[in-house]
């Protein structure tokens, strides 16, 4: 199985690989979403560390139960062969309406299929009221004429 762009990356296919995995994890399935991660993927999220695609289905599952009406913006950092870095900000609320905008980088390396063996990201929560969002677009895919996080100064 391969997930195309494969590296070497260059600017467009680094920033396309982008962009797909942030129209994937704005649709929220985990099992979907899992899928561009090899068996074996290395993760550290925050604290936590996982290996294999059930542990990651299992963390974006929990994940997206407790973090509502998630939308994530993306955006390429830098790149090389077959790594990329990305900073992004999503926004979600708790099961209190309480608003979070959430910022964070992760850096990925890829295997020679454009499947992502490890993810390592740091990310920092930030509460916002709700009129502080930013992030306005029906659950799904952020449209493409939404600003990214340059644009909106982020």
């Amino acid at each position: 199985m391969t997930r195309p762009p494969l590296p070497p990356f260059t600017s467009d296919s680094a920033a396309e690989k982008v962009r797909m995995a942030e129209n994937a994890w704005n649709g929220r399935d985990p099992a979907a979403v899992a899928l561009a991660y090899t068996p074996d993927s290395l993760w550290r999220n925050r604290t936590e560390f996982l290996a294999g695609r059930a542990a990651i289905t299992a963390f974006l599952a929990r994940k997206w139960s407790t973090e509502l009406d998630y939308r994530l913006v993306k955006e390429l950092w830098t790149f090389a062969a077959d790594r990329i870095a990305v900073r992004f900000a999503y926004e979600w609320h708790d099961a209190g309406g309480q608003w979070f905008r959430s910022y964070g980088n992760e850096n990925w390396e890829f295997d020679s299929a454009g499947l992502m063996r490890r993810r390592i990201a740091s990310i920092n929560d930030h509460p916002i009221a709700d009129a502080e969002r930013r992030f306005h677009w029906p659950l799904g895919p952020r449209p493409s004429e939404h600003p990214g996080l340059s644009e909106q100064g982020l």
